[in-house]
């Protein structure tokens, strides 16, 4: 299962000012569905894997709500964000998506979503964790008066983890693997003079994972200013980005980091290309499945971080569609959905991790009772970074920009 890659383009500008147009010139008169108590589900890319729990878990829910009748759908990963921009335009949005704060974000400073700040009660707030349901507020400004919302609950989540080749380690003469950036610029001119591998890779495509403006943070750069416009423009910024431009020009990242997204870094580690891979333990069955001789001279290291230690974390949220004619059914099943109990199940049937404070102890508990293979070691790591990571990237108006901008600066550099 993948997580949180999210794909804004400039081709769907036109998509967002339509969208602009409409929410700003439209009342808050829903179309009807002609079936009225039915609750429309969106999830992204969920389907067959965890057909058997929703079944479970819905059938639970409307035993308990018997007016409601629930409709699941499931998009993929590619067509979710068109689609949920075309439905909202079109007033034929689902009453519950599962979208992820990045991208929500830009449709919640549009006033797409429901603002679920004063319909959640403080004692039920708490129960997730703080950090994580931060990333799903933003503040939003309407004729000069700005206020705090929150456009989504927090549902499940993933801590980058560091996956290595110990065979290509070993062959550079290194102990372990690298923890700091000033570690990996060390090792990947060891890998590549004793290898002739490549030690990593990271996307430099604008609309990629956005790894590249999460390892400015963590090397101690702001990101945006108070105004909410991009602050790297300054000698830690620079410097930043020319640590990335030194590896770069000496060679010592593959060249297709300039056009290839996340995706390529997963089959470079699987062909035996690159020492290092950056990536979630959801993937690891992956690895297993398609490269399993290397699979089985893989280990697992916590993320790599900077002068700051801080620590990334992607979350999947569930958003409201303001103009749902059943929000407070709508809000029902988002809060069921992201319960602890369901919570918990969910993380134990994937490679994720829960939302909920409670859900994420058990779950710990539970992990470390299991056979130590090579996936529950990328488990356990995952989850040992939770009470650290936080979202590195703010839900600002402009987060698109702000990537492209980075992305524009790097090039230039090189």
């Amino acid at each position: 299962m993948k997580i949180m890659k999210t794909n804004i383009s400039i081709k769907r500008l036109s998509l967002f000012f339509l969208l602009g147009m409409i929410l700003g010139a439209s009342g808050c008169n829903p179309q009807k569905r002609a079936n009225s108590n039915q609750l429309e589900f969106w999830t992204m890319q969920l389907k067959p894997n965890f057909d058997q729990y929703f079944a479970g878990i819905n059938q639970t829910f409307e035993e308990q709500n018997k007016t409601v009748k629930l409709r699941w759908i499931d998009v993929s990963w590619s067509a979710m964000e068109n689609k949920i921009l075309t439905s909202i335009s079109a007033k034929t949005a689902p009453d519950v998506v599962n979208l992820n704060p990045k991208f929500a974000s830009q449709l919640a400073t549009r006033n797409a979503w429901l603002d679920l700040e004063p319909m959640v009660t403080p004692k039920v707030k708490a129960t997730y964790l703080p950090k994580i349901w931060q990333a799903s507020t933003i503040e939003v400004c309407q004729e000069s008066k700005c206020n705090q919302q929150t456009f989504g609950l927090p549902w499940y989540l993933t801590t980058t983890i560091t996956i290595y080749n110990q065979k290509l380690l070993t062959a550079a003469n290194l102990t372990k693997a690298p923890q700091t950036y000033s570690e990996l610029a060390q090792a990947a001119q060891e890998i590549k003079a004793k290898t002739g591998k490549y030690a990593f890779f990271i996307s430099f495509v604008p609309n990629d994972s956005g790894d590249v403006l999460e390892s400015l943070v963590k090397m101690g750069v702001n990101l945006v200013d108070e105004s909410g416009k991009a602050a790297f423009n300054n000698p830690e910024g620079k410097a930043a980005f020319q640590y990335w431009v030194d590896l770069y020009q000496q060679q010592l990242l593959p060249p297709d980091v300039l056009t290839q997204g996340h995706r390529r870094g997963v089959e470079l580690y699987q062909a035996g290309e690159i020492a290092l891979l950056s990536s979630g333990a959801e993937f690891m069955d992956s690895i297993s499945n398609n490269a399993p001789t290397i699979a089985e001279v893989s280990a697992i290291a916590p993320q790599i971080t900077g002068i700051n230690n801080k620590k990334s974390v992607a979350v999947m949220n569930l958003v409201i569609p303001r103009d749902s004619d059943k929000s407070a059914e709508a809000l029902k099943y988002a809060l069921f959905v992201t319960n602890t109990k369901n919570q918990l199940a969910f993380a134990q049937e994937s490679n994720v991790l829960p939302s909920t404070t409670e859900a994420v102890e058990q779950y710990i508990k539970n992990i470390q009772q299991q056979p130590d293979s090579l996936k529950e070691q990328a488990k356990k790591v995952s989850a040992s970074q939770l009470k650290d990571a936080e979202i590195l990237i703010p839900a600002t108006k402009n987060v698109h920009i702000l990537q492209k901008q980075s992305m524009k600066t790097y090039r230039l550099l090189c």
